[in-house]
């Protein structure tokens, strides 16, 4: 006998007294009850079965030949092969059965029977809550024991999809027989082989257990025994998660085992709440209550460890039992007095039908009173007439819960988690530390309390871990490693521009665009706005270069126009070296409109001005170089090209070149203008702020076309270079345009390739560089002969060097 369930049997006798002692239920009957055991057997369970329907020593089908008893319903069993083995019977006979164990329907169809009722909940409820279980404590490596039979085998098919579609693995499963034999120490060997991988595996420091009872009495020994035979090799000490069927429980020969490896295990308990005056009827048990209880002197001496004595024999006094031992002085393993989950379901079971019959006896009350005729003999019902007013019971029990049946017959409330704490003297205590609603109508809830929870010492009270491997921490994500499964992981780096800010991320998250990772990439900072501005250095280098520049060429040109009159003025067109001249300082001065932020005015200027500038200043160039060539074949003798000397050729070569780009920009304008605009993704740290040009192919044509005008003038110059010296700018001007062009094309691969605001930098440097160019080659020779040697700067030097 396992002495801790016989609180099952105190919990059916309380019952039935508080029913029989209530003038309000069942006050003309008086409930009376039968114990059978089915001593954990399929062939006892049917035969005990058939005992209790039609007689109690020899068992004979639909033969009655017992003392008249009235048998109106069946609490039974605390087991799914028990009690699917007594419906196999029960619902041949239409005789309601009411079983207090929970275990999942899916094991064989019960709802079709219609004689099956259930007083626990369905452990299928328990699949979703063990998930997130292990979710919440983040245990996603895991070991699982399961009684080696179909029960078993079914928790397993049902529990592994949903624990890998949550990410979490099983890291051993092992199985324990149900009804073993070990005669031989090999055969003890054979046993805990099939448990101990999966407690050797320290990671994996949560254990599912699913199992039964007598399962747990295997387990205890097993554990008990083997850890001295693998010499203490294996810790033991883990987080054992256990499903509702399983208890904690001892048989007299493990009276002396410890299982204190269970301390902090954490159960799905059936549902229960203390019912009042069931711990005073617990301590007024007496092993005199002999008659109509013959379980209660086994009970008695197995769980003291006592005998009762034989008045014909001597008396002993070692061992010998007193009848005033105490209920409330054995361990937990032994007996409880606090009413467990199956109690609660058994006492609820005897309430529900007590209800019902009450209901029934009303019922047929009022119908014979109609018919005339108001005695109600109990041996005229039938069970089968209970059907009806069982699936519509609705009751208060003592401990002030609402009971009634759902739509699947089922009358459980959930599940209690509990937190077992083990004292010193064996006796344990069970702490609510959670709860699990299964009535699927308002959707399954799932409760814990974490900081109620007494974790096993091995632990020093921290959380225990149990993963495949270290956690993955901010900065960082599960990477997959190959060749193993999803739960055993290598921590991989986050990306550039990602971060994870918590720990064991599947992914990194990409930072949003005006953000950026920080160094450990663990959160994300914002960028700084940054532009080209007048007060760094780089932005007062270039102002000052621009303005230097400007006022030598604005020296530069107020020398020439002084000078108006001298032979090099006037030579190769005064007006276009004018034009030039102030060209060139206003592409110094253009400069300045890609300083500073960014505005919708400046961007919408700056490439069109500089674009249209420095085509007016090589189109003078060009028509220089032209006008050279064209003097100088107009001396020929019969030269028809003599016509064209003059400022007409001149100022239509400059006017056409300049109008070309004009229209070019003024399309571009017109059509995609540019605009300001941040720039997020060049720079890491800076959002820049830059004029987007609109249209990038009408920006590659300006410059294309300026391109085209300086390869011109390049060519015409380097063709015109040997002409007399006197006269000839050509090789000043091939000069200048060899920079220009080397600037230029050197600009365009540099601006691919540069970020931020160095984009602007290099081409204010190109407009610098390429204009310095033209200013220094083609008039720093004149002006040196202006200022410094006036007397090589008179018309008969100039012919006589010439002739």
């Amino acid at each position: 006998m396992l002495t801790k369930f016989y609180q099952h049997i105190l919990a059916l006798v309380f019952s039935a007294q508080e029913i029989n002692g209530n003038p309000h239920i069942l006050s003309n009957a008086t409930l009376g009850f039968h114990i059978y055991d089915s001593y954990f057997n399929a062939k006892m369970t049917y035969h005990s079965t058939m005992d209790l329907l039609f007689k109690l020593q020899e068992s004979v089908p639909n033969y009655i030949c017992d003392r008249k008893k009235n048998l109106i319903a069946i609490i039974g069993g605390a087991d799914a092969d028990s009690s699917f083995r007594m419906a196999d019977i029960l619902s041949l006979h239409k005789i309601p059965q009411l079983t207090y164990g929970s275990f999942a329907l899916e094991e064989r169809n019960a709802i079709e029977s219609p004689t099956f009722y259930r007083i626990s909940p369905n452990a299928a409820h328990q699949y979703p809550a063990i998930i997130w279980l292990l979710l919440h404590f983040r245990w996603t490596w895991v070991g699982l024991l399961i009684v080696d039979d179909e029960s078993g085998e079914k928790f397993l098919k049902t529990l592994e999809p949903l624990l890998l579609r949550n990410g979490i693995c099983l890291a051993s499963t092992g199985r324990i027989q149900k009804q073993p034999r070990w005669d031989h120490l090999q055969e003890l060997y054979g046993l805990l082989s099939n448990i101990y991988p999966t407690l050797a595996d320290t990671k994996a420091n949560t254990v599912l257990f699913h199992g039964e009872a007598v399962t747990m009495l295997l387990l205890n020994s097993l554990i008990f025994y083997g850890h001295y035979l693998y010499d203490k090799k294996v810790s033991i000490e883990k987080v054992w998660i256990m499903t509702g069927q399983v208890d904690i429980a001892l048989s007299g020969f493990q009276r002396a085992f410890s299982y204190d490896y269970f301390q902090g295990a954490l159960s799905f308990t059936i549902h229960s709440l203390d019912v009042l005056g069931f711990q005073k009827f617990l301590r007024n048990v007496k092993p005199n209550w002999t008659e109509g209880n013959g379980f209660l002197k086994d009970f008695w001496e197995q769980t003291f460890n006592c005998s009762f004595q034989n008045s014909q024999e001597p008396v002993v006094d070692i061992g010998s039992c007193t009848g005033e031992e105490r209920l409330e002085s054995l361990p937990g393993p032994l007996f409880e007095m606090h009413m467990t989950g199956h109690s609660y379901s058994i006492y609820n079971a005897v309430y529900a039908v007590a209800h019902a019959l009450h209901a029934m006896f009303l019922s047929t009350s009022n119908h014979r009173a109609i018919m005339g005729d108001k005695r109600i003999d109990p041996q005229d019902l039938h069970p089968w007439q209970l059907h009806h007013f069982l699936q519509d019971i609705s009751f208060n029990n003592s401990a002030g819960e609402t009971m009634s049946f759902n739509k699947n017959k089922e009358m459980g409330a959930g599940f209690d988690i509990t937190n077992l704490i083990i004292f010193p003297n064996n006796s344990f205590q069970r702490v609510k530390v959670g709860r699990v609603d299964a009535d699927t109508s308002e959707g399954r809830q799932f409760v814990i309390h974490e900081d109620m929870i007494v974790w096993h010492g091995h632990f020093n009270q921290g959380l225990p871990l149990s993963e495949c491997n270290d956690h993955c921490y901010p900065g960082y994500y599960k990477k997959e490693a190959e060749g193993k499964i999803i739960c055993c992981y290598t921590c991989g780096s986050c990306p550039e521009g990602e971060f994870s800010s918590q720990e064991d991320m599947v992914q990194c998250t990409r930072c949003p665009e005006d953000q950026y990772p920080s160094k450990d990439h663990d959160q994300c900072i914002n960028k700084i706005v940054t532009f080209l501005s007048f007060e760094e250095p780089l932005g007062i280098t270039s102002t000052l270069l621009s303005v230097s520049l400007s006022l030598i060429t604005a020296l530069m040109l107020g020398t020439f126009i002084k000078h108006h009159d001298t032979p090099i003025v006037k030579a190769n067109n005064q007006d276009i070296t004018y034009t030039l001249l102030v060209s060139l300082l206003l592409c110094f001065l253009c400069s300045f409109l890609f300083l500073g932020q960014p505005k919708k005015v400046t961007c919408f200027l700056r490439q069109a001005t500089f674009g249209i500038i420095f085509s007016v200043a090589v189109s003078c160039v060009l028509a220089k170089t032209i006008t050279v060539v064209v003097a100088f074949m107009a001396t020929k003798p019969g030269s028809r090209i003599r016509k064209w000397v003059g400022k007409r050729t001149t100022n239509f070569i400059l006017f056409l070149c300049s109008f070309i780009q004009a229209g070019i920009c003024m399309v571009w304008l017109g059509t995609s203008p540019p605009f300001p605009d941040f720039d997020m993704q060049s720079m890491t740290m800076e959002i820049v702020a830059e004029c987007n040009e609109g249209s990038i192919i009408m920006f590659y044509i300006v410059l294309g076309y300026m391109g085209l005008l300086s390869l011109i003038s390049l060519t015409v110059a380097f063709f015109a270079r040997k002409l007399p010296d006197s006269f000839n700018e050509a090789k000043f001007i091939t000069f200048s345009m060899m920079i220009f062009c080397s600037v230029w094309l050197s600009f365009v691969p540099t601006y691919l390739s540069t970020k931020g605001k160095y984009v602007v930098a290099v081409e204010i440097f190109s407009i610098l560089a390429s204009s310095a160019g033209l200013l220094g080659c083609i008039f720093s020779p004149k002006c040196y002969i202006i200022l410094l040697k006036p007397e090589l700067n008179k018309k008969k030097i100039l012919i006589s060097r010439n002739n």
